[in-house]
This record gives C-alpha cells, sequence and structure tokens, in this order.
C-alpha cells in the first residue's frame, strides 16, 4: 500500500514518492492529498484546494450527534461518585430493592415476610422436622428459601440448595448433594485419619450407578458435627414418580435414625399432599408452611425497602394503588414499585404519587399484553371476550391459586350468583372450543378449567382494577 501526502511547495519541503505513484502535471495547481490506495486501479481522493495563506486545509468540524445509551454503572457495580451520577446510584439501589426480575437472596433486601421466617427456622431448629414450603407462583417461596439458607449459614449449618427440574433424577440430584458434604463430618472418620486428610466428601461413601433412599439414609446418618440442610427448590417440577416416592421414603428413614439431615421443600401448591402425595407415614415428620398473599402492613415494609434505598417517598395513594393492584403477590408488588419510582425519578420528584402508580399499572399492562402470543392477543379481542369479559375476569380471580385450576362453582360463587352454574359452564366451554383461552380437565366430580396460557388471569383481574377506578 503506497500513502502519499503532497503539500504547497512554499510550506514545506516536498516528499519523495515511489515511482509507481503518478506524477502531478506541470500545470496542476498545488493542494493537499491524502490518499489510501491499495490497487493500481484505485483511484487518488483529493481534499480541496488549500487556501491562499498557505496553510494546511483543515476539515470543518462536524455537528456532533445523538449520545448512544450507555451503561449506568459497570459489571462490578461500581457507579462514580460525582453529582452527575447520585440519579444513576439511586436508580441502580432502587433495582436492587425492588427488582422483580430475580428472587431476593439477601436478608437486606428480604421484607414482609417475618412471620414466615419465623415458622421456618422453628420448624427446624426446634422441633426437628422436614418442612415443605407451598403457594401459589410469584408468592415468595424461593426468596424466602434463599434468605433462610442464609441465615442457616450463619448459624453454621451445613445447607445444600438444589433447583429441581421436569428430569430431575433421585440418584443424580442426591449425589452431586453428597459430593459437597465433607467426608470429616461423617462418624466414621476420624479428624487426623487418611480418609480426612484427602479432602474425600460423602459421594465416595456412595453405591456406583443408581440407588434409592435407603442406601442414602444409610450414608448420611452418620453425619456428626454439624447439621445438613438440603434445600429442593420448585419440587412441582419433578415429574418422575419414582423420585417423589423415594424423597417420602428418605424422610422417613432420615426421621426414624434421627439423623442430623432434614429437607426443606418448596413448590407450587395448594396443600401438603399436592405436593408430596398422600403418604402418612411420615405426617409426623413434615411440617407445611403455607405462603399466603402479604398483608397491607407487609407490603408498606417492602416498599419501605425501595424508599430507604433511592431516597424516595410513596405517597398514601400509590401505596393503596400498588397494593390493591399487586393482590398480596410480592413479585407484582416489586414490579408495580419499581416501575412507579423509576418515573417519579425520571421528572426528578422524590415523591411517588397516585399517577405514577397508576402508569405504572398500566405499563405492566401493555407489557404483559404485548408479551402474549399473537393467538391470545387475537382471542382476547374477539366479540366473545368483550361480550363474556365479567366471565373472564371472575374465572381469573377463581384461578388465583396455585395451580390455576378452577370449578364452575368457583365462578359462580366470583360472580355472586348473577348467573346459573348451567349458563355458567356453557360459556367456559365457548373459550375452550370456540375460543381458545382456556383448557378442560375431566376427572372425579366436576370438570375444572385454567387459562391456557400463564399471565392472562393476572391480565385480566389488573385490567378489571383498572377499568373499575377509571369508572
Amino acid at each position: 500500500m503506497i500513502w502519499k501526502r503532497k503539500v504547497r511547495e512554499d510550506a514545506v519541503e516536498p516528499i519523495e514518492t515511489t515511482p509507481e505513484a503518478a506524477p502531478m502535471p506541470e500545470n496542476a495547481e498545488p493542494a493537499t492529498t491524502v490518499a489510501f490506495r491499495a490497487d493500481p486501479a484505485v483511484s487518488l481522493i483529493e481534499t480541496p484546494a488549500a487556501p491562499a495563506s498557505g496553510e494546511l486545509f483543515r476539515r470543518p468540524a462536524a455537528e456532533p450527534g445523538p449520545m448512544l445509551p450507555r451503561f449506568m454503572a459497570s459489571a462490578s457495580d461500581d457507579v462514580e461518585t460525582d453529582l452527575a451520577n447520585e440519579n444513576a446510584r439511586r436508580r441502580l439501589a432502587l433495582r436492587d430493592a425492588l427488582g422483580a426480575s430475580q428472587p431476593v437472596v439477601a436478608r437486606e433486601a428480604f421484607a414482609g415476610r417475618r412471620d414466615a421466617m419465623a415458622a421456618l427456622i422453628n420448624a427446624v431448629e426446634e422441633q426437628r422436622v422436614h418442612v415443605v414450603i407451598y403457594g401459589e407462583r410469584g408468592i415468595g417461596k424461593t426468596s424466602l428459601a434463599h434468605v433462610f439458607a442464609e441465615t442457616a449459614r450463619e448459624a453454621r449449618y451445613l445447607v445444600i440448595y438444589g433447583s429441581c427440574g421436569t428430569a430431575a433424577n433421585f440418584s443424580d440430584m442426591f449425589r452431586s448433594v453428597c459430593a459437597r458434604i465433607p467426608r470429616i463430618y461423617h462418624a466414621s472418620v476420624l479428624p487426623n485419619s487418611p480418609e480426612a486428610e484427602k479432602g474425600d466428601t460423602f459421594e465416595v461413601m456412595l453405591p456406583d450407578g443408581p440407588f434409592g433412599a435407603r442406601e442414602l439414609a444409610d450414608v448420611m446418618a452418620g453425619v456428626v458435627g454439624t447439621r445438613v440442610l438440603i434445600i429442593l427448590d420448585e419440587y412441582d417440577r419433578v415429574v418422575d414418580v419414582n423420585f417423589r416416592r423415594e424423597v417420602a421414603e428418605l424422610i422417613k428413614n432420615l426421621s426414624d435414625r434421627a439423623a442430623r439431615v432434614q429437607l426443606v421443600i418448596t413448590g407450587v401448591a395448594l396443600n401438603l399432599d399436592e405436593l408430596i402425595g398422600y403418604a402418612p407415614s411420615i405426617r409426623r415428620n413434615i411440617t407445611g408452611l403455607p405462603m399466603r398473599p402479604m398483608s397491607g402492613g407487609e407490603v408498606k415494609e417492602l416498599l419501605r425497602q425501595g424508599e430507604r434505598a433511592a431516597e424516595i417517598r410513596f405517597d398514601n395513594a400509590a401505596v393503596a394503588m400498588i397494593t390493591q393492584m399487586a393482590g398480596g403477590s410480592p413479585y407484582l408488588v416489586r414490579l408495580l414499585g419499581h416501575q412507579a419510582g423509576i418515573l417519579a425519578m425520571n421528572d426528578n420528584r422524590a415523591v411517588v404519587g397516585d399517577a405514577d402508580a397508576r402508569s405504572a399499572v398500566e405499563r405492566v399492562i401493555a407489557e404483559w399484553q404485548a408479551s402474549l402470543p399473537r393467538r391470545v392477543q387475537a382471542n382476547l379481542a374477539r366479540d366473545e371476550a368483550r361480550t363474556h369479559w365479567p366471565l373472564l375476569v371472575a374465572a381469573a380471580r377463581a384461578g388465583s391459586s396455585a395451580d390455576g385450576w378452577f370449578t364452575v362453582d368457583d365462578v359462580y360463587a366470583e360472580m355472586g350468583g348473577t348467573q346459573s352454574p348451567l349458563a355458567i359452564e356453557r360459556d367456559l366451554k365457548l373459550f375452550v372450543n370456540t375460543v381458545d383461552l382456556l383448557e378442560r380437565r375431566e376427572g372425579p366430580g366436576d370438570p375444572h378449567f385454567r387459562f391456557g396460557y400463564p399471565g392472562v388471569a393476572s391480565l385480566l383481574m389488573m385490567s378489571a382494577a383498572m377499568a373499575r377506578l377509571a369508572a
């Protein structure tokens, strides 16, 4: 590649060029020329001629374009401390306090579940039983499990957390659990023995290949010097019947041997039996901890976390709006509180008012609706849905339980007896067949219905609540 720069002769000395460069014509006016040439066929690009004063030509400064969006903090969550970035710091603090996309994992960000935490600690520490935490989605089960785990580790419990999935396998799950328990905590291993010095874990004491609850209990019964807590989160996702049966058998074996190992199971369910099955033999060894909707006081306590973190204040009207729209769901309290707080901070206001809360609700409704599949959006916009809107809203309230299933009688109660059960069942079948919004499950007793896509029920309830406020 040849780079050639030619300037006026009265400014600087001429620069020699290689023989490949094309000579300038004798009658050409002196000019400043800058070219990049990788191929002889590529012509040189010349800039305008230099001014008569002899100074080198300078291009005029371009108009600065709009700045592209940038991150407010580095990946290490560091924010500059100058006043210009004070707003960014407060926004990030509000996100950490009220962000709804992830469960709470730190005690300082946990609020509104003191009674549940006290009951869980009491069951583990004083009653020495296994605990099953159950409730509907978004009610705070996983957050409670994480904060409880941190609290237990401070008390020197050995806590092992595992998240269950649809393909959960008993041997694989508990082999990974045993791989995190040092072998020095087994009664058969002395502190100065070769086994202890090698740093082995309980995994080496398990049989090769698949194993069951009895073989695992034989190993776990030898725990000394500590207490082991095994948290199985999202237990409702397990589809393997053998897995659930082996876990129930493990609970019985550990309890019968007074092992220093306890299980804490969390999952979506209406009751204890729905999550772990009907097992009378282990009923005295477990306790159920239902996660109920947050009270008004707990909602205020949760919003206070955002106030302290971001140095803002939710007025009474905003708190009332968020409390009404969230319906006791910690997830919705965080989501609406975060959105409302950001709206106020965008206007450089330190007080979050009713208008901010309303706008947050409208934004959440719009985002939820946009996230639904096109088919679901189209079905919600059909004339049948508009005509039977009160029925759909009543069905959404009736299906707000953990698994979302409801019956004709549930909808009848929500509608206050304004329609007969026969008419309600006929209309519900319309949304199973003609308008694909519901799914139906036959079984013993009355048929059960459920909205076929997650989020539709919450969208309907919030939209109805906003319509009532507008009226």
